[in-house]
């Protein structure tokens, strides 16, 4: 192929490159050069809106800078509550990372001297990295929604074969094979993980259940990820220490799970929600490479949103969006390799408009790009449940989807315009001093943040008519689908999320 020498198209080639670097002034500053030299031509033309568009994703990238920041002011100012935990403290105090001269801390604080050395310890590449935008199952959904069935059960040895045969047929559209559903006593975990094994690229399962033997199957495999979790409101839950320091002692590679929901167990604003995730995704990190330095941690950070009828919200249009803001922060700030979650819907009984509705979220995600992505594949009813027939159609969508993003992407990076919030510490201590964001006066002060954060976007959508694929997947989010009635929606809050 020849190298494209005319000035006007190395100076355009320059600009683009930057924007895929994340380094948005230097991109600025050849879209003005264009805009300088060449102002009647095609390109000067868009470069003149990108010029604008670049001071917008410079601001952003700010803000992910302050929450890279104010993530470890958590950590070291407010602290994590594991004095319940004897087995954490020990491992943390005899590696001297416990900060006992801060007397301002609500709870156990880190030396800041000792965060930094252990997240550089972190690897920032995997050998197994399926690349951006690589979408994939997940959540372990309790039940498998089977057609014309009323039962509420789990999957079979038989029924789960069928699934994995599915998957392995689509490796293509698949960028991860994460366990799709819970099986009943016909399989066990670990037999599940091997049938899972058939599928060529990165696969998670949890270890939680597993013995020390079959959890050390996992050790060594860069194709896979072991599941785990630890904190929830800035606590250590202890019923899941020992799997986790075992996952961790073994050197499997670590996906850190941490789902903290906005209003309920963290706070309103998208950019405090996204701090307190990440603070708590880093804690995690922190105490991994204590135990295992140079272990491999994927952020698995899923910033979550409740619906309108108070339970978790995955038709909410908000959850692609504070999602793709989390995958940007690792992306274009920390490194790390992350995993969120998206392209997963509410809707139960209506396969076609389920299929429709993770589309238009998987899309969503795909204009503002993330890394890894689970929970966007057969997955309905607020990942309760699993569906092999809406699996299938997902995986051929997303085939489609991806042929005509690799043949007509543009290679522009689109302002998420997150929301600031200049009290995000303040906002998380407050929380923290009131038993939860229900009592908080910073919840309150929020509590319109993701629908004023949404009207944003479609404003400005309206007026970056250069990208059509955009304006479409905004115009297609003010029609919502219909939703199913309450009553029609599973009711039950799977306790294997973290899964």
């Amino acid at each position: 192929m020849r190298q494209r020498k005319k000035k006007i198209l190395t100076l355009y080639d320059a600009a683009v490159s930057a924007e895929q670097k994340y380094e948005f002034q230097n991109a600025k500053k050849a879209y003005k050069k264009i805009v300088h030299l060449y102002p009647e031509s095609t390109e000067a033309e868009i470069a003149r809106d990108r010029m604008g568009d670049m001071d917008d994703l410079s601001n952003e990238k700010r803000l992910y800078r302050r929450i890279n920041r104010n993530a470890r002011r958590i950590l070291t100012e407010i602290g994590i509550d594991f004095s319940n935990t004897p087995r954490i403290m020990d491992i943390l105090a005899r590696a001297d990372a416990i900060d006992f001269e801060s007397d301002k801390a609500l709870f156990i604080p880190i030396r800041e001297d000792y965060l930094d050395y252990c997240l550089d310890q972190a690897p920032t590449d995997m050998d197994a990295d399926p690349g951006e935008n690589a979408f994939g199952t997940g959540a372990t959904p309790p039940f498998l929604l089977r057609p014309e069935r009323d039962d509420l059960a789990p999957a079979n040895r038989q029924e789960f074969e069928a699934i994995v045969e599915k998957a392995v047929e689509f490796t293509d559209s698949l960028g991860i094979f994460s366990q799709p559903v819970a099986t009943d006593k016909s399989i066990t975990d670990i037999e599940s993980a091997k049938l899972m094994d058939g599928f060529p690229d990165l696969k998670m399962i949890q270890t939680r259940n597993m013995t020390d033997k079959e959890a050390a199957f996992f050790s060594g495999r860069e194709d896979w990820l072991d599941g785990t979790s630890l904190i929830t409101s800035l606590a250590v839950m202890p019923t899941m220490v020992n799997s986790f320091v075992r996952s961790a002692e073994l050197g499997n590679n670590l996906l850190l799970l941490d789902l903290t929901i906005a209003g309920s167990s963290g706070p309103m604003s998208p950019e405090a929600l996204l701090t307190q995730v990440h603070a708590q995704v880093l804690f995690m990190m922190l105490l991994a490479q204590t135990i295992n330095p140079g272990i491999t941690c994927v952020h698995g950070g899923i910033p979550d949103v409740l619906g309108i009828g108070g339970d978790l919200g995955y038709s909410d249009p908000g959850q692609p969006l504070i999602n793709s803001s989390m995958a940007r922060l690792n992306m274009w700030i920390t490194g790390f390799p992350s995993a969120q979650s998206g392209g997963s819907t509410s809707i139960l009984k209506d396969i076609e408009a389920a299929v429709n509705e993770s589309e238009m979220s998987r899309n969503t995600l795909r204009e503002y790009g993330v890394h890894i992505l689970r929970h966007a594949m057969g997955t309905m009813g607020s990942l309760n449940f699993f569906s092999l027939e809406k699996f299938i159609e997902d995986c051929k969508r997303e085939r489609a989807a991806r042929k005509v993003w690799l043949k007509m992407r543009h290679d522009f990076m689109v302002p998420l315009y997150v929301p600031e919030d200049k009290q995000v510490v303040k906002g998380i201590r407050e929380i923290a001093e009131k038993g939860g964001p229900k009592n908080a006066d910073h919840t309150l002060n929020n509590v319109d943040a993701f629908y004023k954060w949404r009207r944003k976007l479609i404003e400005m959508a309206d007026k970056r008519d250069y990208f059509p694929d955009l304006m479409d997947t905004v115009r297609n989010e003010r029609d919502r689908l219909k939703r199913t009635t309450p009553e029609e929606r599973a009711t039950q809050l799977q306790e294997t999320f973290y899964d």
